[in-house]
């Protein structure tokens, strides 16, 4: 039988193996391994090995891209791995945005010039329309969000109804919107105007393709809006109000590589102020070292950013904003 210190150095040498046991780091995955991992997740096949093989290829240069990013302890902004990773820039670019900048060729002639908020003197610290229950979940709908009009309809109504973005890309199609191939909120806001209405999603689901208008179920309206206004270009202070009372679509530089690859913080990184992706802003607030962002509502799924959202650095020097985030912001009213 073991005496008593026996015991005491058996149990002290156990705890070693254990501590150096559980120091020892996991093995990290091969990036072949990582891959199919990846493939799996997203239920991802391609049409041969040689398209598989340039995948693969695409998949380690974004990876590699986000751990040098993530590396780099001076950003505030985290990288990861998504549903764009086997996609080059210029690929994502094509395949998700399709915001057409405003021209003097293709503003709406009956939009007002008025704005609600003008004279609005104070506004809360900081919004999250999410938390009184304007916001539906997150979508994934390409290019095309109705989030805007789903947020005053809850407001004015007090019924948070999810509306059909596939009426607008099968039915919006005679002026500049073109279904997913892109367009201007403002048009989509004049074509509901002029439909007297969306239905909801249920009604009218989405397919993620451009298809022929259900003219039975367009006429089924859910929810409506009277008219819309334009927030005043280039200036972050005039969308402060806006978004203090709504949730207000919004306009931005969303091509970049570190926003193809976005996963969580504050963002600040690199963009223009091309103008290519609607999103909305439903919210504002200030991170933990003080840094001011709005709270932006994407439409890429839950697996891109912060479970569909991203925060986006608010107040910047640039009058235009972040990602030209003050340019063409607008709102329906109801």
């Amino acid at each position: 039988m073991a005496s008593p210190t026996q015991c005491l150095c058996l149990l002290f040498v156990l705890g070693i193996w254990a501590s150096q046991a559980s120091s020892r780091s996991v093995p990290e995955l091969s990036m072949s391994d990582r891959f199919e991992q990846w493939l799996s997740s997203y239920s991802r096949v391609y049409q041969d090995a040689t398209e598989k093989e340039k995948r693969f290829q695409i998949f380690k240069e974004n990876v590699e891209y986000i751990k040098s990013h993530n590396a780099d302890s001076s950003k505030k902004y985290k990288l990861g791995v998504n549903e764009f990773t086997d996609l080059t820039n210029e690929e994502f670019k094509a395949m998700r945005n399709g915001y057409r900048m405003r021209s003097s060729n293709n503003i709406p002639a009956s939009k007002t010039s008025s704005f609600r908020y003008e004279n609005v003197t104070a506004v809360p610290s900081s919004m999250d329309w999410r938390k009184k229950g304007a916001v539906t979940g997150i979508k994934d709908q390409g290019q095309c969000a109705v989030a805007a009009m789903e947020g005053i309809t809850k407001l004015k109504t007090g019924k948070l109804i999810s509306l059909s973005e596939q009426e607008l890309v099968d039915c919006d199609v005679n002026g500049e919107d073109q279904g997913c191939n892109g367009g201007l909120m403002d048009n989509a806001f004049e074509f509901i105007i002029s439909n007297k209405g969306l239905t909801t999603e249920t009604n009218y689901p989405y397919e993620g393709v451009d298809g022929s208008c259900n003219k039975k179920e367009s006429a089924n309206h859910a929810a409506k809006i009277t008219g819309y206004e334009d927030v005043p270009s280039n200036s972050e202070s005039a969308l402060l109000k806006a978004v203090a009372n709504q949730p207000i679509s919004v306009a931005i530089d969303a091509g970049g590589a570190d926003f193809q690859h976005y996963k969580s913080g504050v963002f600040t990184g690199e963009c223009t102020t091309y103008l290519d992706h609607g999103v909305t802003a439903v919210g504002y607030g200030q991170d933990g070292d003080g840094t001011k962002y709005w709270l932006v509502k994407n439409s890429w799924g839950t697996s891109w950013g912060e479970d569909g959202y991203i925060r986006m650095e608010r107040d910047i020097d640039a009058k235009e904003g972040l990602c030209g985030i003050a340019m063409e912001a607008s709102y329906p009213t109801a």
